[in-house]
């Protein structure tokens, strides 16, 4: 890229000094630049490529970090990342140790606030605008908010706090869903106009002119600018946001940076809340991307000219899909739910199949669970399909409308555990935590595809909440071990330690994808000696003692992929000690952190959790109180 553009940016200064023409060859160097990174390492493409010319617009506006941009979401930050200072770095973006996918203040300080999860700008940027105005601090605050994040509750409740915020300024990056809409050509006149310099001047020159005039001037400003408001909300509906108390411009071409910057620099003088809507399209200026952006907005490593994505194997995610079509298909109560994740969570062919039964809601995880608590009084089986990190947003909902009245929602909580690649915003690593604390709820966390076929079918035939987490991507290798009602129980090992009709020296038990890794380390255990029983519990809450007891012997190693706090380990660990069922246990699981993005294979090592790790905790275990025994 020798002597491009792009190389001389360092700064918002740098964007500031470039011609019209210059900027727009930014955004060219800008795209081929994002597109060979994502192509390369996986990530967000379509909602970056699209935020492009708006990104260098607000550049060109505004200096972080001393005017603040806060980006919902944080998937559109790319070309963000790429002015201000991160362009060597760019190369490691998702990588273990390298630039986070989303913004990240540890990183610049022009990232403004942490994101990854949606609708939290505006509440963010009015408490940003709110305390330098507070602390009588210079600088401007810019909230960029996606149309999908106008969907989430969150965002309107920011709206309803913003109108004291002082210098604040949201921008509504409209890609997808119409926010406002427009009537005819008149509407479009009107929000060129609006968006016109020479509107802003003869704007001010009126309002000026007439109140002076003695003693009618204001009353007559008053009486125009009612009656002009009137006009506009009739005809281009933007009535929403200035009930607000913003000042409303657009919408406007997103692609135009022009237009953007001559809008920017008019809301930013008015030093009072103010809402820039532009019009932008996801994936623009690489074709594949932006005919499907759907399938290019997260997207793993793929081929850049031809936008060709390698086939994956079966995952959770599919198989999930596949049976609750199998499962609908014999029971027509049965519905599906999704916060605006149909693909994500694989209920595409389902929503095909069956558009009367499927919902989604949008970015509303709270709706998402209430809706469907609703749905199940009235005798349907509503399954709500969900990230794990994502169903944090829904708690509440979970405890007083779902459990409290004890209704037969489904949760299918995918993502569950380590995720890899989007980082600590993202890895499920709290559901397992959180679920089992709720009283009435049963949560299953099979080890396989048969497994959560299985937990599946059991947790549509009861009458009480239900929850199955899977993880991502594809199934471990599992070899024979014998099922009980609740878990399975794996003796390999003992062979190898020459063991056969002996107890164990050490149990191990875990649930979920880390039980191939437990196995492994079994092996490697056994290979040294020790005899070694694994056990693999496939519902985790409630853990039927009676059945896990008989099964575990010599001292007890709990695995688990998901936070040490109140886990299900500590819970599991607990029982055991004040049943007599265990004289010394140990628990390996995330201890007091937040997990890094990384391959999943890379953070499950960083915490311990791979085979090595395993084998390491319980060698230590296997050694502790020796001399004295």
């Amino acid at each position: 890229m020798s002597g491009s553009i792009l190389e001389t940016i360092h700064t918002s200064l740098d964007v500031k000094r470039l011609t019209l023409a210059q900027q727009q060859e930014l955004c060219s160097e800008l795209r081929g630049r994002i597109l060979s990174t994502v192509s390369r390492n996986g990530g967000h493409l379509a909602s970056n490529l699209g935020a492009v010319e708006l990104t260098v617009a607000l550049h060109a506006c505004f200096e972080p970090p001393i005017d603040r941009l806060v980006f919902d979401v944080g998937h559109q930050c790319y070309a963000h990342k790429l002015l201000t200072g991160r362009q060597k770095a760019f190369d490691t973006l998702r990588q273990f140790g390298g630039l986070s996918g989303f913004p990240r203040p540890q990183e610049s300080p022009c990232d403004a606030f942490h994101s990854g999860h949606s609708s939290t700008a505006i509440s963010a940027a009015t408490g940003i605008a709110t305390g330098l105005r507070l602390s009588g601090s210079p600088g401007y605050t810019v909230a960029v908010v996606g149309d999908g994040a106008m969907t989430g509750g969150l965002s309107f409740e920011g709206l309803n706090n913003a109108a004291q915020a002082g210098r604040l300024i949201v921008v509504l990056n409209d890609n997808d869903i119409s926010i406002s809409k427009n009537v005819g050509s008149l509407a479009h006149y009107l929000s060129a106009m609006t968006s016109n310099p020479l509107y802003f001047k003869l704007k001010d020159n009126t309002r000026r002119i007439v109140q002076e005039v003695p003693v009618v001037g204001q009353p007559v400003y008053r009486m125009v600018s009612a009656g002009k408001r009137m006009a506009k909300d009739a005809l281009t509906a933007s009535n929403l946001f200035e009930s607000f108390g913003f000042d409303y411009y657009g919408p406007i071409d997103g692609h135009d940076i022009k237009t953007m910057t001559d809008v920017f620099w008019r809301a930013r003088s008015l030093g009072r809340p103010a809402l820039v809507h532009v019009k932008t399209v996801k994936g623009k200026g690489v074709p594949y991307a932006q005919q499907n952006p759907s399938l290019y907005h997260g997207v793993s490593p793929f081929d850049a000219k031809t936008g060709e994505i390698p086939a994956h194997a079966p995952s959770f995610c599919g198989v999930f899909g596949k049976k609750m079509l199998e499962l609908a298909a014999k029971d027509d109560k049965i519905a599906a739910i999704t916060a605006a994740m149909t693909d994500g969570v694989g209920l595409s062919d389902f929503s095909k199949a069956y558009p009367d039964r499927f919902f989604d809601v949008g970015i509303a995880e709270q709706h998402a669970v209430t809706f469907a608590a609703g749905l199940a009084t009235t005798g349907c089986r509503p399954v709500v399909a969900v990230y794990s990190t994502f169903l944090q947003r829904a708690y509440d909902q979970i405890v007083h409308d779902v459990a409290l009245p004890g209704l037969p929602v489904v949760l299918a909580v995918d993502r569950a555990g380590i995720v890899g690649e989007d980082g600590a915003t993202h890895q499920g690593l709290f559901d397992a935590a959180f679920l089992s604390s709720v009283p009435n709820m049963t949560v299953y966390s099979p080890a396989d595809y048969e497994g959560l076929e299985r937990c599946l079918e059991r947790a549509l035939s009861a009458d009480t909440p239900q929850a199955v987490r899977y993880p991502r991507g594809e199934q471990p290798i599992l070899p024979e071990g014998r099922r009980l009602p609740d878990m399975t129980v794996y003796d390999g090992s003992q062979e190898d330690a020459g063991g056969q009709g002996q107890a164990p020296q050490l149990s191990i038990v875990t649930y979920g994808r880390i039980t191939a890794a437990c196995l492994q380390a079994a092996r490697a255990l056994g290979e040294r000696g020790v005899r070694v029983r694994v056990v693999s519990l496939e519902r985790i809450c409630p853990i039927d003692y009676d059945e896990l007891i008989p099964e575990i012997s010599g001292r007890v190693l709990f695995v688990e992929e998901g936070i040490e706090a109140g886990g299900i380990g500590q819970q599991c660990l607990f029982s055991l000690f004040q049943r007599g069922a265990c004289e010394r246990a140990e628990l390996a699981a995330v201890k007091g952190r937040f997990v890094p993005h990384g391959t999943t294979q890379q953070l499950l090592s960083l915490c311990g959790l791979d085979a090595a790790g395993i084998e390491a905790r319980a060698q230590e275990l296997l050694q502790q109180g020796e001399e004295h025994e």
